[in-house]
């Protein structure tokens, strides 16, 4: 009985999952999509693995250093560029892989955007669809310029300014309307013509998905005209 007492213990720890940095990571992406990145602690996160939180201090420094392994694991999802077809077509595919990806991890848009220093993963990223332009006959001052318009587009989000409806939730009183219409025409006129998506992270209001896609689409345009304006 004795023998058979401590053998089950060498079972536990011959069949434990080790601790990884790449299984912190994997278990901190699945946490921030099924709670929100909010809810993600360092204690959280080691209480969903089953270990102490110091266990995690082995591996990442910080809750800043999970956030930005995080980001390393979603960027690693987005496929990587076609060299197959054209510069247009492997641009827009590739950026609408990485939109797709984000649209699976919801929260990582917003943490891209409290970064301060992108990590190597995010320079490869970088570096990867600046060479695609290159690639594609752009001049390196083009690209330059291509990379500035376009944004947080590259990464498969845009940073938008306009909301083209009010809070679902507190719906705009006829008065307030009303009062619009007087004040703001075009508002108005904007406001009750625009077709509706309740799913739409843009805004209330808006189609995200053909949104993004109509700027992507309208920019990829302009800057072939200007390639072309360019070789010309």
């Amino acid at each position: 009985m004795a023998e058979r007492m401590r053998a089950e213990p060498d079972l536990e720890i011959r069949t434990r999952v080790p601790l990884s940095r790449e299984r912190i990571l994997a278990t901190a992406v699945a946490l921030a999509d099924r709670e929100g990145v909010g809810s993600l602690s360092m204690r959280r996160l080691a209480q969903e693995l089953d270990v102490v939180p110091m266990a995690l201090y082995k591996h990442l420094a910080s809750k800043e250093e999970m956030l930005d392994g995080m980001l390393d694991v979603v960027v690693g999802e987005i496929d990587p560029p076609r060299t197959d077809t054209d510069w247009k077509t492997a641009v827009r595919e590739r950026i609408l892989s990485a939109r797709r990806v984000l649209r699976r991890h919801r929260w990582a848009s917003r943490v891209m955007e409290s970064r301060t220093q992108p990590t190597p993963v995010v320079m490869a990223y970088m570096d990867s669809m600046i060479g695609m332009f290159i690639a594609g006959g752009f001049s390196i001052d083009l690209t330059h310029h291509v990379l500035h318009a376009m944004g947080s587009r590259l990464m498969g989000f845009s940073q938008e300014l306009f909301n083209d409806q009010s809070d679902p939730d507190t719906p705009m009183q006829p008065q307030m309307i009303e009062a619009m219409a007087a004040t703001y025409p075009s508002i108005y006129e904007l406001y009750l013509a625009v077709s509706h998506d309740d799913s739409s992270v843009v805004g209330p209001g808006c189609d995200d998905q053909f949104e993004f896609e109509f700027s992507l689409d309208l920019m990829l345009d302009g800057i072939e005209r200007l390639k072309d304006a360019e070789k010309g």
